[in-house]
C-alpha cells in the first residue's frame, strides 16, 4: 500500500475509467486508486473490479444506488482513515481533470495540508463549457468568497487533495452535503481549523465521452449550501490539522503561496488574481 489514494467517484463512467486509471499507474507516483461506484447501470462496477484483479494499487468501493458525489468521497474519506493513509486527493472519473497535474498535487503537500485545484487564478482556465455554465461557476466562487469569507478563488472544484489530519479534524460523517455543494463544506470545515491551504492552477476540460452530470441545478445547490446550512457548528473537538511536513500554519486569512502557474492552450484563460469583473483577451 502506498501513502497516498486518488479518489474517484463513477456513476456511468465505463469508457473514460480504464484509460484513466492506467494513466495514472503510469506516472510511476507511487499512487493507489479507489473507485466509489454507485451501482453503475452501464457496467461500471465490473469493469473496476477487473481493473481491481490486475491492478493491486485499485480499490473498487461499490454502493447500492446513486447516493451522491460527496457521499462518495466521504465514503473515500473513510476508507483512507481506515486503511492508515497519509493523504487523499480527489479528482473526476470522465478526463475533466488532468493526471499531469498530479505531481504538483503531491509535491505541495509537502509544506501545505490542503491543495486546492483552481480554475481562477493565472494559469488556470476551462475547456468546452457553454458560456452559462462559465457564468455561474466564477459566479458562484465569487459569492462564496465573499459570503464565507474563504480567500480561496475556487471553491467548487473537484480536484483537491487533504491530508488525514485534516480530514480528521473536520470529521467526514458529519459532513451534510450530498452534491457538489460538498466542495465548498469541505474546504470551508478545513479552512475553519486554520490549516495551511495552498491553490494551483488547473485547466478543467469538459467531458467529450458520456453524459455530464452538471447542471445549473446541481450547481445552484452548491453555491447556494451557505446561506441554506448558515454557519456551520463549532467544534469543541477540532484542532489545527497539520501534516507532519507541514511547516508552521499561518492564520486562516491566507491561503499557501500561488506558485509554478503554467501556460497552457485552452479556451478560457482565468483573469489575474482578484481580476473577476474582466477576462483576458
Amino acid at each position: 500500500m502506498h501513502t497516498t489514494p486518488v479518489i474517484m467517484g463513477t456513476y456511468n463512467e465505463r469508457e473514460d475509467i480504464p484509460p484513466l486509471v492506467e494513466e495514472i499507474l503510469s506516472l510511476g507516483l507511487g499512487l493507489d486508486i479507489l473507485i466509489v461506484n454507485d451501482n453503475s447501470p452501464d457496467g461500471t462496477g465490473r469493469i473496476a473490479d477487473d481493473l481491481a484483479s490486475r491492478h493491486p494499487e485499485v480499490s473498487v468501493l461499490h454502493r447500492p444506488g446513486k447516493l451522491g458525489l460527496g457521499t462518495a468521497y466521504v465514503a473515500g474519506f473513510q476508507h483512507a482513515l481506515a486503511r492508515g493513509y497519509a493523504r487523499v486527493i480527489t479528482m473526476d472519473a470522465d478526463y475533466s481533470h488532468h493526471t499531469r497535474d498530479l505531481p504538483e498535487f503531491l509535491g505541495k503537500f509537502e509544506t501545505h495540508d490542503v491543495v486546492v485545484g483552481t480554475r481562477y487564478i493565472t494559469g488556470g482556465g476551462v475547456e468546452n463549457w457553454p458560456p452559462y455554465l462559465l457564468a455561474l461557476s466564477r459566479g458562484g466562487s465569487l459569492y462564496t468568497r465573499l459570503i464565507t469569507g474563504m480567500p480561496l478563488h475556487d471553491a467548487t472544484c473537484g480536484f483537491n487533495g487533504f491530508c488525514v489530519e485534516v480530514i480528521r479534524a473536520i470529521r467526514p460523517e458529519r459532513i451534510r452535503s450530498e452534491g457538489y455543494s460538498f466542495e465548498i463544506e469541505t474546504k470551508f470545515r478545513s479552512w475553519e481549523k486554520g490549516v495551511r491551504i495552498a491553490e494551483i492552477p488547473i485547466v478543467f476540460a469538459d467531458r467529450t465521452r458520456g453524459k455530464s452530470k452538471m447542471s445549473k441545478r446541481v450547481f445552484l445547490e452548491a453555491v447556494l449550501w451557505y446561506g441554506s446550512s448558515g454557519s456551520l457548528p463549532s467544534d469543541p473537538f477540532g484542532h489545527p490539522a497539520l501534516c507532519p511536513a507541514a511547516r508552521p500554519r499561518r492564520s486562516r486569512s491566507s491561503v499557501g503561496p500561488l506558485t509554478g502557474a503554467r501556460s497552457r492552450p485552452r479556451a478560457w484563460r482565468s483573469p489575474p488574481l482578484n481580476a473577476f469583473s474582466r477576462d483576458t483577451p
